[in-house]
């Protein structure tokens, strides 16, 4: 892509903008700064990554996934504002995501670790278990709260926090992994996902491409079920004192 095509791109927030003008949408402060943010966050970026891949120092992209890790926690837990602790209890759920499935990457050698395949596909990993910690947070608050009297019906019959909310637990991880689930359902007929076009417009072979998004689509999953699941279970007990009442 030329400069000059780049800069052409600028009509389809051009498009959006007039299109909220035409409705009274209200979006154009927002729609500008964000544009503007994500043009000057990815230039940055791309800058920053070009010097991490031609040294290839661990310290460096170390360094450059705490940074990923950090900014998502951050966006993810004010999903759960008002829950105390949150932002650890994300923190641990996206490390272990992370952890968990970079790990296995890197153990059955299926990517060599390198900066440029370990921070790409971090970025990815990282960026499904913010959406998924979001998701979590937003539904378990909204399901103790519309299913708080049976709740408290389990607690007075005797059953503890963990028994009392276990099946509020379990829809708020189902439908935090619902996005995950239905991308593995459709990937391929309904959408071709970046990874896979990226490659393919930047000349490799579609086989090769395909075989990349599958570990990605594969690796998402896991990272989605892993911070789903840890995440639900740290902050269960936050919505309940230390005499097993339900106060949130």
């Amino acid at each position: 892509m030329t400069p000059m095509s780049l800069i052409f791109t600028v009509a389809f927030v051009v498009v959006v903008a007039f299109i909220s003008m035409w409705q009274k949408l209200d979006l154009e402060r927002d729609l500008l700064i964000g544009s503007v943010r994500a043009a000057v966050q990815l230039i940055v970026v791309g800058y920053v990554l070009f010097w991490v891949f031609k040294v290839e120092s661990w310290l460096a992209m170390i360094a450059m996934v705490a940074v990923m890790v950090i900014v998502a926690t951050q966006n993810a837990a004010k999903r759960g504002r008002g829950l105390p602790s949150i932002h650890w209890h994300v923190l641990v759920a996206i490390v272990a995501s992370e952890v968990a499935t970079m790990g296995l990457m890197l153990a059955l050698r299926i990517i060599p670790p390198t900066p440029r395949y370990v921070i790409s596909i971090s970025g990815m990993v990282i960026g499904s278990a913010m959406v998924v910690a979001g998701l979590l947070l937003n539904r378990l608050q909204s399901e103790m709260a519309s299913r708080r009297g049976e709740v408290e019906v389990w607690l007075a019959l005797g059953a503890s926090p963990r028994q009392a909310a276990g099946d509020v637990l379990k829809s708020a991880v189902k439908a935090s992994m619902i996005p995950s689930v239905d991308a593995l359902k459709t990937v391929g007929l309904v959408q071709l996902p970046g990874m896979m076009t990226g490659q393919i417009l930047a000349g490799a072979s579609p086989i090769q491409a395909v075989h990349y998004q599958i570990l990605i689509m594969y690796s998402l999953a896991a990272s989605a079920a892993v911070c789903s699941i840890t995440l639900g279970r740290l902050s269960l007990p936050l919505f309940f004192n230390r005499d097993a009442q339900l106060v949130r």
